[in-house]
């Protein structure tokens, strides 16, 4: 490339000390030439913000006064990004590391590509350097989403979604389709954000040259993470179901629920107390 666009790589941080040093210090030996680091901050308590602070100070530095959940929090960083002529954002979770030449293999893509809006590299998993995502599906009939763990030949391949762990967005998807939906307050707003870049007649593509690790923190917190994934996922399909498939979806989770209903009843899974109140709360929540 003769001119290098401007990217801002946003990087939100939720009590992120384990990992925060690691992902910065990857971040700043990226080899692209013209991009600026932003962190945005959900109100972290375990002293990680200040770390970051002290220890890169080449960063723009944003405390948001209360969590603001991976959409809100990331929306601050990308509206700060796009005020400045951003002409790619990087969204980056702060457990992962990527690699040097990275943000070059996706930039590269996307310039040469007018009709691609999104791109991911191949992510590993950081602990066993296995594959983690190389592209996604949305599988309707099941009601999720489904990672494929296996490296195409091509350079670069289409998708049906790309995860939030790791993408770069051209500012032209934020102008046609405005940011993260933040009714989603933890996951499911990547395959939102994918599948409406999508209906805007954008391609979403795997970079096969593009590598970041992922160390996955969220592991650590199942409870949590399995309550956002349930009321996340609700409102995903009610939103974005398409016409053909709502009779099933309804059935299928009817039959979700009366199978949680049992499991509870039974005491066969130590979850399906924490699903039974997700499906609870999304049932008095206004989406």
């Amino acid at each position: 490339m003769k001119n290098y666009p401007k990217v801002f790589v946003v990087v939100l941080n939720y009590n992120g000390r384990d990992f925060i040093r690691r992902c910065l210090s990857s971040v700043f030996k990226l080899a692209y030439p013209n991009f600026e680091v932003i962190l945005v901050d959900n109100n972290s308590r375990d002293g990680s913000f200040e770390m970051a602070k002290a220890n890169f100070s080449r960063a723009i530095f944003i405390k948001n006064e209360e969590n603001l959940g991976y959409a809100g929090g990331n929306n601050v960083g990308i509206r700060f990004a796009m005020e400045r002529m951003a002409d790619y954002v990087l969204l980056l979770n702060n457990d992962t590391e990527i690699e040097a030449d990275c943000l070059n293999r996706l930039v590269e893509v996307g310039e040469n590509n007018a009709n691609v809006g999104l791109l991911s590299p191949v992510i590993f998993n950081g602990h066993n350097k296995q594959i983690w995502f190389s592209g996604g599906r949305i599988s309707w009939a099941r009601m999720k989403t489904e990672h494929s763990r296996e490296i195409k030949t091509e350079d670069f391949y289409p998708t049906g979604f790309l995860t939030g762990c790791a993408l770069l967005v051209k500012a032209a998807i934020f102008n046609k389709i405005g940011p993260l939906d933040e009714d989603y307050f933890l996951y499911w707003e990547d395959a939102d954000f994918s599948w409406r870049t999508q209906r805007a007649g954008f391609e979403n593509v795997v970079v096969t040259a593009g590598w970041v690790y992922h160390w996955e923190k969220s592991q650590k917190v199942k409870e949590e993470k399995i309550y956002w994934l349930v009321i996340s996922g609700l409102i995903f399909f009610k939103k974005n179901t398409p016409w053909f498939w709502k009779p099933w979806v309804k059935t299928y989770l009817r039959l979700r629920k009366i199978k949680n209903w049992l499991d509870v009843k039974l005491k066969k899974n130590y979850l399906a107390p924490v699903v039974r109140r997700a499906y609870e709360d999304y049932k008095y929540a206004k989406f």
